[in-house]
């Protein structure tokens, strides 16, 4: 994402961002010894319904930890035998609900939720994992409420995490800057793990940053790696920063390094662009088609990074057809302000800006203060000859953050430019 584009503020509070799905026991192995002990005593015992859950839990760490996710389709078939066995088991019904989550099933995911919580109400991370099925869905106020009764049972770096999203997302940095800072001190008081920790952290930075404090940005992603040394997301993260402080070898060791460790879409993306800002042509090609290949790697990237593949291409003016498709189908799975944005940007990209309106006004609806909402309003009422709502929009993404992207930015500064020549 560039490091992290804005659009993932949403996407940090599900799937393989939020940092934790719940308790089921402490972890006192790595995820590789878990998944080998738990086999061994499935093998024993071919009916134990918990040995089937603590595999189900071993896989979905080791999705986090490695970014492969086909670890997601192993931890759903275990889970699923854990409550054919044992079917009133609240925490397998809420692990498989974030399971589902991460594989992009949103629907099925709120509905496993929902199943979880019928089991026990109490359990506040189940809420969680409801409030972020119904954030992708666009089901705004339902992801409020779900967040809100999850902080009536637990004041917890978790909760306090996703107010602070849902918050971002309603126009209220501010706001949501407050909420992360008590999720770091509810973290570090309550002993949490140190990579929920650097989460956070991490996740104020990019508060910080798409607010355009790049100084406030950088010095949380400095502290996600002081609590957890080469955690990728700040890794990508501290990079984006260096790049907008014109410090780009050092941007492009930590965009390497990052995804040395998961190798994302969005990393390669970053990277490539700012090969392309130093005229390194041949370098910003072999990233861009890394972009593809981790996209198109199985069929579950094809789910899952459709959205990223569908901005990539947009952005860079390829493939416009096949982008518009992507986010479409994005659209029918995602309703959220993104799904509709990047409907809107790939419409204006192969030339249907008049098409693009309705859903650039639906990605707007919330007031979230993002720079490439704007960017992207501009540059479409620009096409439309719309010169006051253009010199609006892209103004407001210049003050937001005059440094959202690497080209992006100086491409608004100039479109602007030229508007407000007389």
């Amino acid at each position: 994402m560039r490091a992290r584009s804005r659009a993932a503020v949403v996407v940090a509070l599900a799937v393989l961002a939020l940092p934790c799905v719940g308790p089921v026991w402490a972890q006192p192995t790595s995820p590789d010894q878990a998944i080998r002990l738990n086999q061994r005593q499935i093998q024993r015992h071919p009916r134990d319904a918990t040995a089937y859950l603590r595999l189900g839990d071993a896989y979905i760490q080791k999705a986090r930890q490695t970014g492969d996710l086909s670890y997601f389709t192993l931890a759903e078939q275990v889970l699923r035998k854990s409550l054919e066995l044992a079917p009133r088991n609240a925490g397998a019904a809420r692990h498989l609900a974030y399971v589902l989550s991460s594989r992009h099933q949103f629907v099925e995911a709120a509905e496993q939720a929902q199943k979880a919580l019928d089991l026990d109400p109490t359990d506040s991370h189940a809420y969680g994992v409801l409030g972020d099925a119904f954030l992708e869905l666009g089901r705004y106020d339902e992801a409020g409420q779900a967040f809100e009764t999850m902080m009536s049972l637990d004041k917890s770096l978790y909760s306090f995490a996703r107010l602070s999203g849902l918050k971002s997302l309603r126009g209220d940095p501010e706001g949501a800057i407050a909420e992360l800072r008590r999720a770091i001190e509810a973290g570090q008081t309550t002993g949490e793990p140190h990579e929920s920790i650097a989460w956070a952290q991490w996740q104020l930075g990019v508060e910080y940053f798409a607010v355009g404090n790049l100084p406030a940005a950088e010095t949380q992603y400095l502290e996600a790696l002081k609590s957890h040394p080469n955690y990728y997301r700040a890794l990508a993260a501290l990079a984006q920063v260096r790049a907008a402080q014109h410090r780009s070898q050092e941007a492009i060791d930590l965009y390497r390094k990052a995804l040395g460790v998961i190798p994302f879409p969005e990393y390669a993306s970053g990277l490539g662009d700012l090969y392309t800002t130093l005229g390194r042509t041949e370098e910003a090609r072999k990233q861009y088609a890394l972009v593809e290949y981790i996209g198109r790697l199985n069929a579950l990237n094809r789910v899952v990074y459709n959205r990223e593949l569908a901005s990539f291409y947009a952005d860079h003016d390829l493939k416009l057809d096949e982008a518009l498709a992507f986010a479409r189908s994005e659209l029918e799975i995602r309703h959220d302000i993104y799904g509709y944005d990047i409907v809107a940007w790939t419409l204006y990209k192969v030339g249907k800006p008049e098409e693009a309106v309705a859903p650039m006004t639906a990605a707007l609806r919330l007031g979230t203060r993002d720079a490439k909402l704007f960017f992207h309003a501009g540059m479409i009422y620009r096409s439309l000859g719309q010169a006051d709502a253009a010199r609006d929009f892209l103004a407001r993404a210049l003050s937001t953050n005059p440094r959202f992207h690497l080209l992006h930015a100086p491409l608004a500064e100039r479109i602007l430019a030229e508007l407000e020549t007389p």
